[in-house]
Order: structure tokens, then C-alpha cells, then sequence
């Protein structure tokens, strides 16, 4: 892990060096990184269900590496996917298709999901777990989204977000929006676990009502990849 904080284009070096060049496989990292956020989410201590909100990228393969180890663990868990599962592809898809086999409790919101289905999913958590939007979000939030994140706020749950709270962006620490014409969304989380190192954006004070405490995670990464990144 570094201790320096981490740029959106250096999150991806890290990732594409880790692959490429020192020839580790996605689906590892995906799964160290799963795992370890699931053992923290443990140690904050869990008192009733964890809701997965997932997306169609990487970040949702995240969270449903997190729902299968804590189910794993005994504890009650359901993902609610932010797609379809047609959307999903890569590293993400290999970890829907275990759930799917394992039977892990599931649902399908789809790109229109309804309002009531979402508020009354989300009524039933201890907490809920935020895999919908990773580092390279960029632009603008769109739906279904945007409607999730409203969601999730709205509950006031204690919410658990996966390497950065959904709708904020990387290396401003703002919600993404916040510069442009309209509302700006974001996730407001009561814990972070980010990955490999803290992310550029938390270095600004603005990021904390947002982040809430951040728990840096390792994946397996080698220091000599670090190293070289960061030079």
C-alpha cells in the first residue's frame, strides 16, 4: 500500500501494470479487493442485513465479491443490481455468474428501476453496501444511477462505500456535478475502503462529509509496481 494518495490516471497504471506487465489476473484482484472490503465491513460490526447496490462495472464485481464472502460468513446479504445482467462483462460478469450458480440472493432493478422497489429494499438494511460507481466516473452521473444514490441518502443507512463514495470524483473530491448546470449526486458514506491507497480527492477537507472515515485496503499489489508508478 502507499502512502501517497492516488490519481484517477494512476489507479489505472496500477491496474494495467498489475496486469499486463507483472501478469496478475483481474479476477485476483478483484477478489482480494472484495475480500478485504467484506473482513472490514465485519470489523465495523454487522447487526442485520447487508444490501449490495451494484453497477454494471468493476466496482459492482466488487461488491458482489463482498456478498459472497459474507454470505459465506452466515450473514444475511442481498445485492441489488443497478442493470442488466447483459451489461455486465469481464471480471464483474465471472463474479455474477457465482452468484447466480450459488444461488445469492439477488435482484434485477434493471436500468428503470422503480422508486418503491428501491425505498423498500433499502428499508430492511443494517447496511448497505455501495458498488455502483468506481474512480473512472467522469462527466456526469446518469441513470439508473442517480436514482440509486438519491435512494441510498435518503434511507439513512449506515453505508459502506466501495473505494469511493458513488458520484464523487477521484481527484477533486467533489461530486462530480458540482461544477456543472444541475444537482450534483453523491453517496453520502459513513465508511470508505479504498484500495491499494487513499485516492487524491480525499486529500480535500470537502471529501469527509462524503467519505466518512476511509480504511485504506491492500489487493496484492507488489511494491515494485507501486515504486514504479509513483516515480
Amino acid at each position: 500500500m502507499s502512502d501517497r494518495s492516488l490519481t484517477r490516471e494512476e489507479v489505472r497504471a496500477v491496474d494495467r501494470h498489475a496486469i499486463d506487465e507483472f501478469g496478475m489476473n483481474g479476477l485476483v484482484l478483484m477478489e482480494n479487493a472484495g475480500r478485504g472490503a467484506a473482513e472490514r465491513l465485519i470489523q465495523l460490526g454487522i447487526d442485520g442485513t447487508v444490501i449490495v447496490c451494484a453497477g454494471k462495472g468493476n466496482n459492482g464485481g466488487d461488491g458482489f465479491v463482498i456478498a459472497r464472502h459474507l454470505e459465506l460468513l452466515g450473514y444475511d446479504v442481498r445485492v441489488l443490481l443497478f442493470a442488466n445482467p447483459s451489461d455486465l462483462s469481464g471480471d464483474a460478469a465471472a463474479n455474477w455468474r457465482i452468484l447466480e450458480a450459488a444461488e445469492t440472493p439477488r435482484v434485477v432493478l434493471g436500468r428503470q428501476p422503480p422508486l418503491s422497489d428501491i425505498d423498500h429494499a433499502l428499508s430492511h438494511a443494517d447496511w448497505i453496501v455501495d458498488a455502483l460507481l468506481g474512480t473512472g466516473t467522469v462527466g456526469e452521473v446518469r441513470e439508473p444511477y442517480r436514482t440509486a444514490i438519491a435512494a441510498i441518502n435518503r434511507s439513512a443507512r449506515k453505508t459502506l462505500a466501495v473505494d469511493l463514495p458513488s458520484g464523487l470524483d477521484c481527484d477533486t473530491g467533489l461530486p462530480i456535478e458540482s461544477f456543472a448546470e444541475g444537482s450534483a449526486v453523491c453517496v453520502r458514506a459513513t465508511h470508505t475502503v479504498t484500495f491499494v491507497a487513499r485516492k487524491r480527492g480525499f486529500d480535500n477537507p470537502a471529501s469527509q462529509t462524503l467519505t466518512g472515515i476511509v480504511h485504506v485496503v491492500g489487493i496484492g499489489i507488489p511494491k515494485r509496481l507501486l515504486d514504479e508508478v509513483l516515480a
